[in-house]
């Protein structure tokens, strides 16, 4: 195995939705209640399949609900936070062992290039980069995985997937590949470790 596929969001680097609305709502007890009754969640993950937060809003019958989740790409910035530079580190260090890296991507295709302003490491750090937005197909899907595969002339059995979503860990072993949930970078480093990786 020599080709290691990560996630982004919550893996290298931090996404936190409620930032976008805490200004216009005050509490995070608002916030709740607003992603709550909006199916927040559920929008922005077709959003991430390559629907626009502006379609999307029109759905919603509260005018004030619609113009927060309309305006939530011009307040996207606020979302992506710190890098998280455990993980940055072990990139680094696979790289100089010679593994490919790529990455696949549940990110909206309107707010991708805000993600990459804000954190510009990621375009050069890999290989092949899928943005489920871009391809409208998302994690989950066994096809995104086999895109991966197919753009970066590898096979399902020689890649390792890194994801924080237990959905999408299952999502990628079931496409034939091997995967690790992630919860902090120094569990990956052992993982790594242990599968003479690193």
């Amino acid at each position: 195995m020599t080709t290691i596929v990560f996630d982004i969001g919550n893996v290298l680097v931090r996404w936190d939705p409620r930032a976008a609305f805490r200004s216009a709502l005050g509490s995070d007890a608002e916030v709740d209640a607003f992603l709550d009754r909006t199916g927040f969640f559920a929008r922005n993950h077709r959003a991430d399949a390559g629907e626009t937060f502006a379609a999307l809003a029109q759905e919603l019958d509260d005018p004030r609900d619609r113009a927060l989740l309309a305006g939530y790409v011009d307040c996207y910035g606020l979302t992506i936070r710190e890098p998280i530079e455990g993980t940055w580190a072990l990139i680094d260090r696979l790289r100089r062992r010679g593994h490919a890296l790529h990455a696949i991507t549940n990110w909206s295709a309107e707010n991708w290039d805000t993600g990459l302003a804000l954190h510009p490491r990621l375009r050069e750090a890999f290989g092949v980069t899928i943005v489920s937005g871009q391809e409208r197909i998302i994690k989950p899907d066994r096809a995104i995985f086999d895109l991966l595969c197919d753009r970066a002339g590898v096979v399902a059995q020689d890649c390792l997937f890194i994801d924080d979503s237990p959905a999408n860990v299952d999502g990628a072993r079931a496409a034939g590949w091997q995967a690790h949930h992630f919860t902090t970078p120094e569990a990956l480093e052992a993982d790594l470790t242990q599968r003479g990786l690193l």
